[in-house]
C-alpha cells in the first residue's frame, strides 16, 4: 500500500484541477500547469484531489505515489510558488542579471551567459563581504530545479577548498589536503 499516494491533496483557494482526457490542469494565482497520467485514476471531490491505482503490481504502485508527489508539487507551485538558491563561493566569484539574462564570472578566462526561461524569475544579490547569491522563482519545481542544476553544473563545488557554485544551506563533503 502506498503511503504518499493514499493521501488526499486538499486544494486551496484560488486554485482549481481539472481532469479531461488523461491530463491534469493546475490553475492558480502564479500560473498553470499541466501533466499527462496514465495507468491511475484521478478524481477532484470536496476540495481534494484523489489519486487511485486500479491494480497492485509494482509499476502500479509506483505510478501512484509518482502522480501524487507531482499534482501536489503543482497545487503548491501555483498558490505558493517554488524558490531555490545558488551561493558562487570564490574569490572573484560575480553574478549579474538584466532582464533575464544571467551574467556569472566563475574563474574561467570569459564570463558565462546564460539565457533563463520566461517562466522562472531570477533575481542577484551582492553584499559586500558576502559571497554573491542567485535566487531562482517560479511555480514550476521542475523547471526551477532544472535550471539550478544547469547553473551549478558551470562550476560544482570542489572537495578540497569549497570554491563553486552551492545551493544555500548545502552541506559539503570536505577532504584534507596533502599531509606533508
Amino acid at each position: 500500500m502506498s503511503r504518499i499516494g493514499n493521501n488526499p491533496i486538499a486544494i486551496p483557494e484560488g486554485v482549481t484541477v481539472e481532469v479531461k482526457d488523461n491530463m491534469v490542469t493546475v490553475k492558480g494565482k502564479l500560473g498553470e500547469l499541466t501533466q499527462a497520467y496514465d495507468t491511475i485514476d484521478i478524481k477532484v471531490e470536496d476540495g481534494n484531489v484523489l489519486v487511485e491505482r486500479s491494480e497492485d503490481s509494482k509499476a502500479f504502485k509506483a505510478k501512484h505515489g509518482l502522480y501524487r508527489a507531482l499534482l501536489n508539487n503543482m497545487i503548491e507551485g501555483v498558490s505558493n510558488g517554488w524558490t531555490k538558491q545558488l551561493e558562487l563561493v570564490g574569490v572573484g566569484y560575480r553574478a549579474t542579471n538584466q532582464g533575464q539574462k544571467l551574467d556569472m564570472a566563475l574563474g574561467f578566462s570569459h564570463n558565462i551567459v546564460m539565457d533563463i526561461a520566461p517562466e522562472v524569475k531570477i533575481e542577484t544579490v551582492s553584499e559586500k563581504g558576502k559571497n554573491p547569491i542567485v535566487k531562482l522563482t517560479s511555480h514550476d519545481k521542475q523547471l526551477v530545479g532544472q535550471v539550478a542544476a544547469k547553473i551549478r553544473s558551470f562550476r560544482k563545488p570542489e572537495p578540497y577548498k569549497g570554491k563553486g557554485i552551492k545551493f544555500v544551506g548545502e552541506e559539503l563533503r570536505r577532504k584534507a589536503g596533502k599531509s606533508a
